[in-house]
């Protein structure tokens, strides 16, 4: 609705109330332009529809790839999507991700966990609607901006500036953008997992990523000793997610599929089969196995039959089954059709380094099968980046037949390298990585799921080396609070940012001339108005 629209719309209600004095339509269609979603069910609804619409327009075409950072603050959020319409005037194919990873390591009650599903589950939906909340909150404190600059035209006798406000209200563009949350391997079973997604749902989620993980021995992607599961496991997990969406009539909601067997040489259970080449044996032929010698004694074995011969797939003291080695890409192909054929709208293939023919390659023949496969990709920190691209420049040189003796391959990270000529054709392959990939590689949507992880930790190094030692607090102030005000962060107001002159707004609204305000002359704030 309008600005007037809604202002008309507040003056019948208040019209036809007579005892509530001293509240105002203008004052009413404020609040409700400033709180545009009731509740999170409204925002995933809304949000699904972005993501949606986004797919679409990437299939038309794949410069069309969307983006987010990881998020384990609601604050962090709101701040990457206030610098996002700062920088760039919109948050078109811009998101957030909700990194299991990041929920563990600093969400935790049992403080920091390592990325194996150990953390209360509890924790991610409650982040989800912490983030919509203080998204929420960018809105109102944004519009609140506006509405008092709105007021000053109309004191000032300026109609054309209140005009243009207004527009700017009309067309005003929301911070609330989709968040890709990430679901783990489902915290338990297929029910588990339902119910979990409702709660994350209901929170504001509008896209869920599941991955083939067991769940009781899930690991971080990029670690050893990943445990896969049975198609048909994950299958009844991507249903259950379904369901969740569904019930709460989140139509349009995104379920995006990890796989991670291309790192993941251990499965936990012989899948089910009925026929040859149906899925279940199609999982067990990648088991590495040894046959059985016609005659021997078997008893307590756990065997397979493959024709008229038995065979004993390789199990571990730990009570898991084998993969043979190589076979990781051909598993992923195949977990990756199997999940689009059986509801899953996008893929997730994690891998061990960031390298857009490997991805493609997989991709390609994905893409057979289904043609409009796309995926969700990880620009992992957990990747060493620098000396990733510079070993791939380096093998492509060498293969093209140019001379690289004057590098070595092995040490390509070392800062003796960063002003030669590989290091800037790396850094260039890293800077188009992105665009690259989401046109050789069917990327849809690329993220890093640990950015502030990171930040956080190296501007806190940076002020405790700088507060601590010689510069004492020119180490904050200029390193920190000038910049601040040079690059025009909005937190450098933080008490405008936590909600004061919002709070002043309100006070105004309940109590009229009486209301006690914290923005008079004498707040410090006003010492960063210009």
């Amino acid at each position: 609705m309008s600005y007037q629209s809604t202002i008309q719309e507040a003056a019948k209600l208040i019209e036809a109330n007579p005892s509530w004095t001293g509240v105002t339509p203008e004052s009413v269609a404020r609040t409700r332009l400033q709180n545009r979603f009731q509740t999170g069910l409204d925002i995933a609804r809304y949000t699904a529809g972005i993501m949606r619409r986004d797919m679409a327009a990437y299939d038309n075409d794949p410069a069309n790839y969307t983006q987010s950072l990881g998020c384990w603050h609601g604050f962090i959020g709101q701040q990457k999507l206030i610098a996002i319409k700062k920088h760039f005037g919109t948050t078109e194919r811009r998101y957030l991700y909700l990194s299991g990873w990041m929920v563990a390591a600093l969400r935790s009650e049992f403080g920091p966990l390592p990325d194996q599903s150990m953390h209360e589950k509890t924790s991610v939906p409650a982040l989800i609607g912490e983030l919509y909340t203080f998204l929420r909150q960018a809105d109102a404190r944004e519009l609140g901006g506006i509405f008092r600059e709105i007021d000053a035209a109309r004191d000032a006798g300026d109609a054309a500036r209140e005009r243009e406000l207004v527009a700017q209200v009309d067309n005003y563009q929301t911070h609330v953008v989709p968040v890709i949350a990430d679901i783990d391997a489902g915290f338990g079973n297929a029910e588990a997992t339902y119910l979990l997604a409702k709660k994350m749902i209901e929170a504001g989620a509008c896209a869920l990523q599941i991955e083939n993980q067991v769940s009781d021995e899930k690991q971080c992607g990029h670690q050893d000793g990943k445990v896969t599961v049975p198609h048909e496991d994950f299958v009844a997990k991507i249903r259950a997610l379904r369901y969740a969406f569904l019930e709460l009539g989140v139509n349009d909601g995104v379920i995006v599929a990890r796989t991670d067997s291309l790192g993941a040489g251990l499965t936990k259970q012989i899948a089910f089969s009925v026929s040859e080449g149906d899925i279940g044996d199609k999982y067990n032929s990648f088991l590495d196995v040894e046959e059985v010698p016609a005659g021997q004694n078997t008893n307590g074995e756990v065997l397979i039959t493959r024709g008229d011969k038995v065979f004993r797939p390789k199990r571990l003291r730990s009570n898991l089954f084998q993969f043979r080695a190589g076979t990781g890409e051909d598993r992923c192909v195949l977990d990756c059709v199997n999940a689009l054929q059986n509801g899953a709208d996008l893929l997730w293939i994690e891998t061990e380094k960031p390298h857009v023919e490997q991805i493609a390659g997989m991709v390609d023949r994905i893409r057979e099968v289904v043609p409009n496969a796309k995926l969700v990709y990880n620009n992992s920190p957990s990747f060493n980046w620098t000396l990733n691209f510079r070993q791939q420049v380096f093998d492509a040189w060498k293969e093209a037949g140019k001379d690289v003796s004057a590098y070595d391959r092995a040490k390509l990270m070392s800062a003796s390298y960063d002003s030669t000529d590989l290091a800037a054709e790396a850094d260039e392959r890293i800077r188009t990585f992105q665009r690259d990939a989401a046109k050789r590689a069917g990327i849809f949507h690329h993220l890093i799921t640990l950015p502030t992880y990171h930040t956080a930790a190296l501007s806190t190094d940076n002020l405790a080396k700088e507060y601590f030692g010689e510069q004492g607090m020119l180490g904050y102030v200029a390193n920190v609070q000038r910049k601040e005000i040079r690059e025009g962060i909005a937190a450098v107001k933080h008490q405008n940012m936590a909600g004061s002159d919002l709070g002043d707004d309100h006070k105004e609204y309940f109590s009229g001339e009486a209301a006690l305000k914290a923005g008079g002359k004498h707040n410090t704030m006003n010492q960063f108005a210009a």
